[in-house]
């Protein structure tokens, strides 16, 4: 007898609606504008939606939820805090390694590339997507949280015991997306040096998250870089 394999949600198969409706269409077309009109937008069009694709829905153990991407060349490619191997780590992303060094003893790596912790099943989503260079939140009224809510709600409704990092108040309110008593909000100050020293060094998220996914029968994130 063939063994029936268990249904598994996708992500193209929970968003596929939302990406039909006009809001998310009429976000397309006014990037697509930008772009056309010669403006330089972060991300590139490749790269916009790296967190989902790089993530699996099925897959999804750790959410760290960013605000919007880099707005220097070179630096975004879809993943939050992360940069491109050979970039130089941006301020938020030092504190980070900061504190996974103090955590867990791990020396910050000369590569800032989070793509490792992404393959393990952290879905690293800004709720942003996009953003004009050197212009940082101006894509903030395009619609985009709309769509990440959206992102968030697919993880809260179809995973179980995730752990949601949510660093500052930004992410914080995303909790209005997330059912505490089926998942794991572990909350701090934001990585940026204007508030780090206020709660995010020191606060054990990487270690607790370990801990709190191994109590459910999942394997430890690797949080070491090379």
């Amino acid at each position: 007898m063939d063994i029936v394999q268990p249904h598994t949600t996708t992500w193209q198969q929970a968003l596929g609606e939302e990406k039909e409706k006009d809001y998310f269409l009429e976000i397309i077309l006014k990037i697509n504008e930008m772009r056309r009109k010669g403006l330089h937008i972060y991300p590139s069009k490749e790269n916009t939606f790296n967190a989902i694709k790089m993530t699996p829905l099925d897959k999804v153990r750790v959410v760290i939820i960013g605000q919007d991407p880099y707005h220097g060349p070179g630096q975004a490619h879809g993943l939050c805090f992360s940069v491109l191997p050979g970039v130089p780590h941006p301020p938020s992303l030092q504190n980070i390694f900061k504190e996974i060094q103090r955590d867990l003893g791990f020396f910050p790596p000369k590569n800032g590339c989070l793509t490792p912790w992404a393959q393990q099943g952290v879905l690293l989503l800004n709720t942003v997507l996009t953003v004009e260079h050197k212009k940082a939140h101006s894509h903030a009224n395009l619609g985009w949280e709309k769509f990440t809510d959206k992102i968030i709600e697919t993880v809260n409704n179809h995973c179980s015991n995730v752990v949601f990092l949510l660093w500052g108040s930004h992410a914080q309110k995303k909790t209005a997306y997330i059912d505490e008593k089926q998942h794991y909000c572990l909350k701090s100050t934001h990585p940026s040096p204007l508030s780090a020293h206020r709660g995010f060094l020191g606060c054990g998220h990487f270690s607790q998250t370990n801990q709190l996914l191994i109590k459910h029968g999942h394997s430890p994130i690797h949080w070491e870089l090379r």
